[in-house]
């Protein structure tokens, strides 16, 4: 699978991102390992051609080989995302803040999490729509979870915790968009300036799922 080249001799220390904006799909699950009965899956170009790319896959792939000292963070733009890594743990958060983490593992017993590394996925929550409007631009076009995430990475402060960048998040959503990109000078939003923003209609809210358990307002976010 062409997206094994990330972890390929990771090692302590380092720091890997992992990106999808597109289209989600859900399956019967074949192999008793979803909790909810369905597998999550991401369908790039060549879905039609060669089938979507489930999320045993995508957890076999990129999270079990991250070895301690590494981290994973991945932002994944689509509908059914929630638990696309198939990561053991799931963070709900309600909107007057309180949050707990849920157990995602599977019934089956498998072994979901890492060789000792962190991994954690920040997704946008749908109910089917399609979070990711296509809108004809020469630029290309972003849709609605990466601009979000984009957008509160490159407001917040440095050491903001992921419950903060949670909420931010969440604001953004809530605000249509928050503007596009040509106010941002930063690592992150500045190549993207000149973006058309996606429609946020099919968004409701972001999503955090980890490898790990953690207080989300006491981590701080560290790409």
């Amino acid at each position: 699978m062409a997206m094994q080249w990330l972890v390929q001799g990771c090692s302590y220390g380092d720091s890997l991102v992992f990106h999808f904006s597109g289209i989600g799909a859900q399956v019967a699950d074949d192999d008793g390992d979803e909790v909810d009965g369905y597998d999550e899956a991401l369908c790039p170009m060549d879905a039609f051609q060669r089938g979507p790319i489930l999320d045993d896959e995508i957890n076999e792939a990129i999270v079990r080989p991250l070895v301690h000292g590494v981290r994973l963070h991945a932002v994944v733009d689509a509908s059914y995302s929630a638990t696309v890594l198939d990561l053991p743990f799931l963070c709900r958060v309600a909107r007057n803040g309180y949050w707990q983490w849920e157990d995602q593992r599977p019934p089956s017993g498998a072994w979901k999490g890492t060789s000792g590394g962190q991994a954690v996925l920040f997704s946008g929550y749908s109910d089917g729509k399609s979070n990711f409007a296509v809108m004809p631009d020469a630029y290309g076009s972003v849709g609605a979870m990466t601009h979000s995430f984009v957008r509160a990475v490159e407001c917040e402060p440095r050491g903001v915790t992921y419950g903060r960048l949670l909420t931010s998040m969440r604001t953004i959503m809530k605000c249509g968009g928050g503007g596009g990109y040509d106010d941002l000078q930063g690592p992150i939003g500045a190549p993207m300036q000149h973006h058309q923003v996606a429609n946020f209609s099919g968004v409701q809210e972001p999503n955090l799922s980890s490898s790990e358990m953690f207080d989300i307002y006491r981590k701080p976010f560290v790409l």
